[in-house]
């Protein structure tokens, strides 16, 4: 049997084979989980940065405000395990309120999911060139330039299509987690002495802290609970049986990321930890329990990779995110192209393009994007949790109703942390998220009726009749009798049943006509020929006149053109048939065609270029 015949005969792959290719609990952990472990990087940050402001009394809340986001972690990851359940074919805010809560409410979700995703990039590469300027504060002034690199890199990486596997994800997320759960063992049984003074001034002081500056705090430290829904996006991509490794995945999430969060922010208080510019809170951290030692410098180093990776993941679900709304009719269709490699190349540019812009006008400052993080992120819990809820409401399963009381709870606490963060960073830049969700909105649905216009001009939802020859008209614009001449009346006798050669003349080169009526005549096509006369010695403006005169139904106009050998050459055409062509396709009705004639090396001597 040939090599040939074996390839024919080869028997497709098993569901078990197929299967083998799809993520495992871990891998579901390493390629999903980037989000929400790297925001362990920034999320206590911006708790600390809030409660500073009250001094040590504020700092020690540190602790039980961490302590309420684990607690809405833990809801969270509860109502998403629930998520999983219901939407085994992935349920992301876009679908569940796509299902459940109608047009309206899946275009905020869309619109909240394009925030979170070209925010992450943004808070991703700033928090890794911070962790690295604090390792290296050398590197500080640079730290705009640090960014832009980084994101050149990561968009670089998605256009060549290169497709992260999740075996490669597994080393630096491991890396990453174990080397924090160093960090607090160590931190946790290192002796750090709090002084007596030190003690009884927290306890005396400890009133002054207002329960807004606690609100505060608690929104800004939800932005530590990104990324925990992007297990719930995925479900496909595990392994069978799908959904109870998702579940597992998302739960060992929640656990994970609870316990990390908690853990720094009991190492914060240990070590009376405070805002220090051009050093991150995690790097203090790290310095107080290891040191600066090689140790210190594998955190810091192991932080700036993943949270890169994190950056990555954006890439991965944000073109996607546009071809389901472009899909849909919510986005121009052109998100929906793919290039050879399977790249959604006009996605990626708008995340690029849109990150480095919120980059530079942030000068690169992660305490400053975090915030505006949790905007579009919990706008997005809340509409998925509400979902839920009337996805429980409408099926009605065995011991629905605890369930649906879960959803709800996740719906109630993350509307109100999307308001408590709004209304707190609104003249900090909060402003921007708000404004910039519903422009979104509206701008997705007037593209949704654009299409829906189109589609009726078209009837694109009725039978069209069965079609039938149709006497057409072809003008062929020519200068002069070559080969380039032929091919193009060879075309347009192809095409139509009617063809006029159409040449534009000028009263003061009388030789110059002769000789191209006599050169005509020597050939002989058998096709009419049209002699348009200017006197303003103009070329595009005639021919759109003669055409727009035609009394035909059908007007193709067929403009031959040269395509040199060689692209440098290109210089050399006067681009009238691209001039032409796009005043044909402004002002009149007619059906533009450009015919381009190929040059070869053996040509270019015989033929010259009009």
């Amino acid at each position: 049997m040939s090599l040939l015949e074996r390839k024919r005969t080869r028997r497709p792959r098993s569901p078990a084979e197929d299967d083998r290719h799809r993520l495992s609990v871990v891998g579901g952990l390493a390629a999903l989980s980037l989000d929400a472990m790297a925001s362990v990087a920034y999320g206590p940050e911006a708790i600390v940065i809030v409660l500073a402001v009250a001094g040590g009394a504020g700092l020690g809340y540190t602790v039980p405000v961490t302590l309420a986001i684990a607690g809405l972690l833990g809801v969270l990851t509860l109502s998403y395990r629930q998520v999983i359940a219901a939407f085994p074919e992935g349920g992301g805010a876009y679908g569940v309120s796509k299902t459940y809560l109608g047009r309206r409410a899946s275009l905020v979700a869309a619109a909240s999911l394009v925030v979170d995703y070209v925010l992450n990039v943004a808070v991703s590469i700033a928090a890794g060139v911070a962790a690295l300027t604090s390792a290296v504060p050398g590197l500080l002034p640079y730290t705009i330039w640090l960014c832009l690199a980084v994101l050149v890199l990561v968009t670089a990486v998605n256009l060549r299509g290169i497709a992260h596997s999740a075996r490669l994800f597994v080393a630096p997320t491991a890396v990453f987690v174990l080397s924090i759960v160093v960090v607090i063992v160590v931190g946790m049984f290192r002796h750090h002495p709090v002084s007596a003074e030190h003690a009884v001034t927290q306890a005396n002081t400890l009133r002054t802290v207002g329960v807004l500056l606690l609100l505060r705090a608690f929104a800004n430290g939800c932005a530590a609970l990104t990324g925990v829904e992007a297990i719930a996006n995925a479900v496909p991509t595990f392994r069978s049986p799908r959904v109870k490794r998702a579940q597992r995945a998302e739960v060992a999430l929640g656990a994970i990321l609870g316990l990390m969060l908690i853990g720094i922010a009991a190492l914060i208080v240990r070590f009376h930890i405070r805002p220090v510019h051009g050093v991150t809170i995690l790097s203090q951290v790290t310095a107080g329990s290891l040191g600066h030692g090689i140790g210190y410098y594998v955190v810091q180093f192991s932080t700036v990779l993943l949270l890169a990776l994190a950056a990555n993941t954006s890439f991965g679900g944000m073109p996607v995110l546009a071809q389901l709304l472009a899909k849909d009719n919510n986005l121009p269709h052109l998100f929906a192209l793919r290039a050879e490699r399977q790249v959604h190349r006009y996605g990626i540019y708008f995340l690029t393009a849109t990150a480095a812009l919120l980059l530079i006008g942030t000068g690169g400052d992660m305490n400053t994007l975090v915030p505006l993080f949790a905007i579009g992120v919990f706008v997005g819990f809340t509409l998925s949790q509400a979902g839920m809820v009337r996805h429980w409401w409408t099926v009605r399963p065995r011991g629905w109703r605890p369930r649906a009381a879960l959803n709800g709870l996740g719906a109630f606490l993350t509307a109100l942390a999307a308001i408590i963060v709004t209304a707190t960073k609104f003249a900090e830049g909060g402003w921007l998220i708000v404004a910039t969700m519903p422009l979104m909105v509206a701008l997705m649905a007037a593209i949704h009726r654009a299409y829906d216009r189109i589609g009726e001009r078209l009837e694109m939802n009725r039978v069209p009749t069965r079609p039938r020859p149709r006497r057409a008209l072809v003008i062929v614009p020519i200068g002069a009798v070559n080969r380039l001449t032929e091919e193009a009346m060879s075309a347009a006798l192809s095409i139509g049943d009617r063809v006029v050669a159409l040449r534009v003349t000028h009263p003061d080169e009388p030789e110059e006509t002769r000789h191209f009526i006599e050169a005509w005549e020597r050939w002989a096509p058998d096709v009419n020929l049209t002699l348009v006369n200017d006197t303003r010695r103009r070329l595009v403006e005639p021919i759109v006149d003669y055409v727009r005169g035609v009394d035909e139904r059908h007007v193709f106009v067929l403009i031959p053109e040269v395509e040199p050998a060689h692209a440098w050459q290109r210089v050399l055409q006067n681009q009238r048939g691209a001039v032409l062509a796009h005043a044909l396709r402004r002002d009149t009705d007619a059906v533009v065609c450009r015919l381009r004639f190929r040059l070869t090396p053996i040509d270019e001597p015989r033929h010259a270029v009009p």
